[in-house]
C-alpha cells in the first residue's frame, strides 16, 4: 500500500510540475498514462478531469474538454459514490457546459452529502440569477453566506446585484453587501480564481482599445477585421473576440459571416445574452424572422424577466401573422416593465392590434386607456383612443378625448384633422370645415385635411371650383395620394373635361396598385361612364 502511496505522489508531482510550466497537455498525457496503469485509481480520475477542465478554461484554447471532464469525474464518482467533492466537480462541468438543469440537479447531490458546501449553494443561487428567478437566487445565496460568512465574497456581490434591482432595498442594505464583498475577497478562493481570469483579459485590452479608435478614425474596414482574426487566432477561447468581429462583419455588410461569428460565441458561451441579442438583431433586419424568433425565445428562456425580450418576440410572432402569441408576449412585456413611458408605447401596439386585426374594439380602448394612465402626456393615445370611440360609433366619448388632447396640444392638426371627420361624421359640415381649415393652418402640407375638406364642398356644399383647388392641394403634397387623384377626376368630371377626368380616374388606379386606397373596380367604372 506505501508503494502505491508512494507512486502516486510521484506522479501527482511530476504532473503538478507540468501543469506549474503551463504545459497543460502534457500533464494531461502524463495523467493519462498514469490511469491506463491503475483505471480504478479515483485520484487521479479526479486529476485529470480537474486538467481538462482547466484547458476547456483557457482562453488561448478552443473550449471542447468539458465533456471529457465529466468522464473522468464520473468514472472516479464510481469509487466514491459519498464524495460531495466530485459531485461538486461534476456540477460546476455542466454548469460551463450551460446544462442549467443538469447542474443544478448535481450540486443538489453534493449538497445532500454536504450541508455545508457553501461553494454549492452559491453556485445554485448563480443558476437562478441567470434564470431571472431572483428570489430562489437571493436565498440560495443567503445561505451559502450563513455556511461561510468570512469567505463568500461571490455570494454577497450577488445580494448585491439583486438588491440594486430593487426599488424597495434601502442603499445601506445593498452597500453593505458590496462592503462585504470586497472585504471577504481575499478568503473566497473561488472569487479570486474568478478575479485572475477577468485580470488575464486585460492582455488583450491594447488591442481593443487600439480597434477602437481605428474605428472611430475611419469606420470598420478591412485592417480592423484582419487585426481580430489574428487575435482569435492566439486566443481563440475568448468569447469578447467573436462578438466583436460580428459587430465588424455586419457594418461591412458581410451579414452571413457576422452570424457565423455570433454563433461561434454562443457556442463557446451558450449563455451570453449579447451575442442572441446581436443574433437577433441581424435576423430582424434580414427579415428572417423564423430564426429571429427561435433566437428571442432562447434570450427568454436564460432571462425570463426582460420585458424588451418579450416585446420583441411580439414583434416577430406579430409580423409572422401569428396574432395571439403576439398578444401574449405583449402584455407579458407591460407586466413586466418598470419603465411607464416604455409601457405606454407597448400598451398602445396592444390597442391597435386589437383595433386593426382581432377587431375587439372593447381591448383596445381599455390598452389604450393603460397607455393614458402610464402617459398622459402622449398625444398620439388620445388620437388612437379618440379613433377607436369613433370606430366603435362612441362619438361623444371621441368628442372628448379629442376636445381633452387640445387642451395639451391646441396646434396640433392631426387633432383637428380628426375633429374635422368626427363632426363630418355627425353631419355638422360648419364645424367639420372649420376643424379641416385649422387642421391645415396648423399644417399647410396636410394632404388628408386638403383632400376631405375637398369632398364637403364637392359633395356637400357642391362647390367645385372650391373642391378642385383643395384636392390640387392633396396630391401637390402627396403625388402618390390616390384618393386625392380619385376625388380630382370626380370634380374635373363635372365640369365636362371628361378626356382629363379619364387620366386623372387612371393615375388613381396605377397608384392604387400599390396603395390599395381604392377599389380598382370602382375606378374602372368611373372610366367607362365617362364615354357611355
Amino acid at each position: 500500500m506505501s508503494n502505491i502511496n508512494t507512486d502516486n505522489k510521484k506522479i501527482t508531482k511530476e504532473i503538478d510540475k507540468f501543469q506549474k510550466s503551463g504545459n497543460i497537455q502534457k500533464a494531461i498525457e502524463t495523467c493519462q498514462g498514469a490511469i491506463s496503469q491503475d483505471e480504478n485509481n479515483a485520484e487521479l480520475h479526479i486529476k485529470l478531469g480537474d486538467l481538462y477542465m482547466e484547458w476547456h478554461l483557457d482562453i488561448h484554447q478552443i473550449k471542447q474538454y468539458v465533456d471529457e471532464a465529466i468522464t473522468e469525474y464520473q468514472r472516479a464518482l464510481e469509487s466514491c459514490v459519498d464524495s460531495a467533492e466530485i459531485y461538486f466537480k461534476i456540477a460546476m462541468a455542466f454548469y460551463y457546459k450551460r446544462e442549467l438543469e443538469k447542474s443544478i440537479n448535481y450540486f443538489k447531490l453534493a449538497l445532500e452529502h454536504n450541508t455545508k458546501l457553501a461553494e454549492a449553494h452559491f453556485m445554485i443561487a448563480e443558476i437562478f440569477m441567470k434564470k431571472g428567478d431572483f428570489l430562489e437566487a437571493i436565498e440560495s445565496a443567503q445561505r451559502a453566506i450563513s455556511i461561510a460568512p468570512f469567505s463568500s465574497s461571490r455570494a454577497y456581490f450577488l445580494v448585491f446585484n439583486i438588491l440594486s434591482l430593487s426599488n424597495k432595498s434601502r442603499w445601506y442594505q445593498r452597500y453593505s453587501k458590496l462592503i462585504a464583498s470586497f472585504l471577504t475577497l481575499p478568503f473566497d478562493k473561488y472569487a479570486m480564481k474568478e478575479v485572475a481570469r477577468r485580470v488575464s483579459y486585460l492582455q488583450f485590452l491594447p488591442i481593443l482599445l487600439k480597434t477602437s479608435l481605428m474605428i472611430f478614425l475611419k469606420g470598420f474596414n478591412q485592417e480592423v477585421l484582419d487585426i481580430y482574426r489574428e487575435t482569435i487566432d492566439k486566443a481563440p477561447g475568448f468569447v469578447e473576440l467573436y462578438i466583436n468581429l460580428g459587430r465588424v462583419y455586419y457594418e461591412l455588410k458581410r451579414y452571413d459571416d457576422a452570424i457565423c461569428e455570433y454563433k461561434m460565441a454562443i457556442w463557446l458561451d451558450s449563455l451570453n445574452l449579447r451575442a442572441y441579442y446581436y443574433l437577433c438583431q441581424l435576423y430582424e433586419e434580414q427579415r428572417d424572422y423564423d430564426n429571429a424568433i427561435s433566437t428571442c425565445e432562447k434570450l427568454i428562456e436564460l432571462q425570463p424577466h426582460v420585458a424588451d425580450f418579450h416585446c420583441r418576440l411580439a414583434q416577430y410572432l406579430y409580423l409572422k401573422g401569428d396574432i395571439d402569441q403576439a398578444i401574449e408576449h405583449y402584455q407579458t412585456a407591460v407586466t413586466l416593465s418598470p419603465n411607464p413611458v416604455w409601457t405606454s408605447v407597448v400598451a398602445q401596439t396592444l390597442g391597435f392590434i386589437f383595433q386593426e386585426n382581432t377587431k375587439n374594439l372593447d381591448a383596445a380602448i381599455s390598452s389604450y386607456q393603460s397607455a393614458y394612465n402610464l402617459n398622459p402626456n402622449d398625444i398620439d393615445i388620445y388620437l388612437n383612443l379618440g379613433n377607436v370611440f369613433f370606430e366603435k360609433g362612441s362619438y361623444d366619448n371621441a368628442l372628448i378625448v379629442y376636445k381633452k388632447a387640445l387642451e395639451t396640444s391646441p396646434h396640433n392638426a392631426r387633432l383637428h384633422c380628426n375633429l374635422g371627420y368626427l363632426y363630418w361624421g355627425k353631419g355638422n359640415i360648419e364645424e367639420a370645415i372649420k376643424e379641416y381649415e385649422k387642421a391645415i393652418k396648423y399644417d399647410n402640407t396636410y394632404d388628408i385635411a386638403y383632400n376631405n375638406l375637398g369632398v364637403i364642398y364637392l359633395d356637400d356644399l357642391g362647390r367645385v371650383k372650391k373642391a378642385i383647388e383643395l384636392f390640387e392641394a392633396a396630391r401637390k403634397y402627396n403625388p402618390n395620394y390616390a384618393l386625392a387623384h380619385y376625388n380630382l377626376a370626380r370634380s374635373i368630371a363635372i365640369t365636362g373635361d371628361k378626356v382629363e377626368a379619364a387620366k386623372l380616374y387612371q393615375i388613381a388606379l396605377d397608384i392604387n396598385t400599390y396603395t390599395q386606397e381604392l377599389d380598382p373596380v370602382d375606378i374602372e367604372e368611373k372610366i367607362q361612364d365617362l364615354f357611355t
